[in-house]
């Protein structure tokens, strides 16, 4: 395949921050977390975006982000979790480079947000719930998305290393789905 540029897609805590550097490492590439360019020029936290300008607003910075990243080169990007909700960033993501999804199961990932003080800082809740059932009611709605949208699946509890490796091989041609 050797694409121009590698999309790290999953739900938030599922490792496309620590993986992506690693996959960028190994291709000699640049490492982008969209998540945090969209805060650098926003001045502000994803919270605060949402606190103050709604979730549209925020969708919208991110779909910008999201247009930018997708024109570099040799890049490896973290997407934010809910990337693909917008169907044009669905479309741009598959179009515009190799998309990786790495998926993990709600209660992994809801275990990793609570042991990540930034996560609690920085993101918000998006249902009235929160906790583990925002985890789950959010995966649920968002799984046919990512799956719809990856080139393809890695599962998310394997070791960062075995991600970055495999991420790797399949976009220098080898097997479509690791589990």
């Amino acid at each position: 395949m050797n694409p121009a540029r590698i999309f790290l897609i999953g739900y938030r805590g599922s490792g496309k921050t620590t993986v992506g550097p690693l996959v960028a490492r190994r291709l000699s590439w640049e490492f982008v977390d969209a998540d945090v360019l969209l805060e650098s020029r926003a001045g502000r936290s994803i919270a605060a975006i949402f606190a103050t300008d709604g979730e549209r607003a925020f969708r919208d910075l991110e779909s910008a982000t999201l247009a930018e990243l997708a024109d570099r080169e040799n890049v490896v990007v973290s997407t934010g979790g809910g990337v693909i909700l917008r169907p044009e960033n669905r479309e741009r993501l598959t179009m515009r480079g190799f998309v990786a999804w790495l998926d993990a199961p709600a209660e992994l990932l809801w275990q990793r947000m609570q042991a990540d003080p930034k996560t609690a800082n920085n993101r918000p809740n998006l249902t009235a719930a929160g906790g583990l059932h925002e985890v789950k009611e959010l995966l649920a709605a968002r799984e046919p998305l990512y799956r719809a949208t990856a080139h393809a699946s890695f599962p998310a509890d394997r070791s960062p290393e075995w991600l970055a490796d495999a991420i790797v091989q399949v976009c220098n041609g080898g097997s479509r789905s690791h589990s």
